[in-house]
């Protein structure tokens, strides 16, 4: 297998690969999916031998990192087999995993034992009205059950996501900040991108990471810029003299594309180069026929070749794509 690297045509390294492992969830995100919702036929998902697959043929393009996301990752059946297998690929060096955090508790352990190194945890607020107004659903306290429990087995890296949305979420942006500084989690605010599967996203409800940053400066204190930050991260990373960690991950007002280093494998086994790719490669056609790893890589290179410079959310050009976040992978 070729080591030349997945590079694009604006010679940016694709060194990270997004799974989805399905597009079921728990909750109902306002921002990322609606109440009623049809989800995939479960034959239609990759199996745990196609997704490894897919990442042994990145792996040999220099893919070295992991994020396993969904939907709920939680919910397919045995995940922590997935992360054994992932694990055990020559040249990746982490597997990680985005969850809202409702059956964290229950499976922590396993998935810490598998070789799980990392775990972002969803959570926009620390009130149950707060966190049902978002999720629809009730569960907080087993978002803060599944927090303890990732904690106790040792996971060294937690960070909690929320997202920003103006008028909404502003009264969480301190007891978020605090709870993380006193528990030692790394917060990040993302701000609210239009990949609600309702497309109610309007650029007026964009609550920007400087003002979240504002906020918190104004409650808290000064907060200073990490020095030696992963240019292929997308948060701006600050932390307080006084201890605590918090990221602004800023997609409308600061977007991050000429850094880029990621692609995406939906659930149901369609590669994309961005999040708002309003093209999809198939690739799980070509995992049950009869084709050789080459071909399969030659798919990837294909799709990052074809990553256009930037998703142009702030322009008249800007094309919604047609699956949402749960449909896409987070």
């Amino acid at each position: 297998m070729t080591t030349a690297g997945l590079v694009d045509g604006f010679g940016r390294r694709h060194t990270d690969l997004r799974i989805s492992v399905t597009d079921r969830c728990n909750l109902r995100c306002t921002y990322c999916m609606p109440l009623e919702v049809q989800f995939k036929p479960r034959e239609e998902l990759l199996r745990f031998e196609e997704i490894a697959r897919v990442t042994r043929v990145a792996a040999g393009l220099g893919v070295r990192t992991i994020r396993l996301t969904g939907g709920e990752p939680l919910l397919r059946r045995d995940l922590a087999e997935l992360v054994r297998q992932l694990v055990a690929v020559p040249g990746i060096e982490e597997v990680a995993l985005t969850t809202n955090g409702l059956l964290l508790a229950e499976q922590a352990a396993d998935l810490r034992d598998a070789g799980l190194a990392r775990l972002n945890v969803s959570l926009d607020s620390l009130t149950a009205a707060g966190f049902e107004r978002l999720a629809r659903r009730p569960g907080l306290d087993r978002v803060l059950a599944g927090l303890e429990a990732a904690r106790s087995v040792g996971f060294p890296t937690i960070r909690l996501n929320a997202v920003s949305i103006r008028g909404l979420t502003e009264p969480d942006v301190v007891p978020l900040a605090r709870f993380c500084r006193r528990h030692g989690f790394h917060l990040r605010f993302i701000e609210f991108m239009p990949l609600d599967a309702e497309a109610a996203w309007d650029r007026g409800q964009v609550l920007s990471g400087a003002e979240v940053r504002g906020i918190l400066e104004r409650e808290i204190g000064p907060l200073v810029a990490d020095a030696g930050t992963d240019p292929g991260q997308p948060a701006l990373d600050y932390h307080w003299s006084d201890g605590g960690r918090v990221g602004f991950i800023n997609p409308v007002t600061r977007p991050f594309c000429d850094r880029c280093d990621r692609v995406r494998l939906t659930a149901d086994g369609q590669l994309r180069n961005c999040l708002f790719s309003t093209v999809e490669w198939d690739v799980r056609g070509l995992l049950r026929s009869a084709v050789d790893d080459a071909r399969i890589a030659a798919v990837i290179r294909e799709c990052v070749a074809a990553k256009r410079a930037a998703h142009g959310i702030d322009t008249p050009a800007f094309e919604r794509p047609e699956r949402a976040m749960y449909q896409i992978g987070g």
